[in-house]
């Protein structure tokens, strides 16, 4: 794993350099919808082993849509003509994914992260995205209330501290913590502005308070594996919890 800076990703500008935590960085690219998911949880499981925080990017291979690991697949078939559905180790609800910039970030137990409840964690992962597209020079906000709309849908409408692009919602993410650690998933759907993904990546790993460094990292052999025991096990299958 190499250490990288700021500098080294590609930034115009340098990072704070008091680092205060490690960090692996974790790019995946894309791959097949249930094999994300099975990948997050994967991380989740080995977050004790890992020893730091993970900070995953990743793409998809096809469009499909996932749903929270409470909802009910007979439901939400029903709400969208998107498939694969798959069913997410994470709450929330229902997701888009296509050309989405999607993430996760997996926090083991004892980290400071790991220890802050469901709405500081939320709260804190969107003040970061929210920075990262001020690093850019895009304007964002975080909603101060919620607008219900569509049940399930999770782009329309928003719940409070999401983050808010000229009044639309952009960014949203679901949660999991236990003591296997934290697990956060999310997605952007990216403003109207021209603007790379790998130039938003870049800011992200530039924003995050306090600094960090980042060692760049690739899934181990029995990750991987364990990935793959899970969409065979489990997301394989229909994806039902009723």
């Amino acid at each position: 794993m190499a250490e990288q800076s700021c500098g080294a990703l590609g930034t115009d500008a340098p990072c704070p350099t008091d680092s205060t935590d490690a960090w692996l960085l974790l790019n995946s690219g894309p791959y097949a919808p249930a094999f994300n998911m099975a990948m997050d949880e994967a991380l989740l499981e080995a977050a004790t082993s890992l020893g730091q925080p993970v900070l995953r990017f990743y793409s998809w291979t096809e469009p499909a849509a996932t749903f929270g690991y409470f909802q009910h697949y007979a439901e939400i078939e029903r709400t969208t003509h998107l498939r694969p559905l798959i069913r997410r180790p994470t709450g929330g609800g229902l997701v888009p994914h296509d050309a989405d910039w999607t993430y996760s970030v997996v926090i083991p137990p004892g980290h400071p992260w790991h220890g802050l409840n469901a709405v500081d964690s939320y709260r804190r992962m969107h003040e970061w995205i929210s920075a990262a597209f001020a690093r850019l020079g895009v304007a964002t906000e975080l909603a101060d209330c919620c607008r219900k709309s569509t049940p399930g849908q999770c782009f329309v409408g928003w719940e409070k501290f999401d983050v808010l692009w000229q009044g639309r919602k952009i960014a949203g993410a679901a949660q999991r913590r236990n003591k296997l650690g934290l697990l956060i998933q999310g997605s952007v759907q990216p403003p109207s502005v021209v603007l790379e993904r790998e130039r938003w990546e870049e800011a992200m790993c530039c924003t995050i308070t306090p600094a960090v460094a980042w060692n760049q990292f690739t899934a181990t052999e029995s990750i991987a594996c364990r990935a793959q025991e899970l969409v065979t096990a489990k997301l394989g299958r229909k994806n039902i919890r009723d």
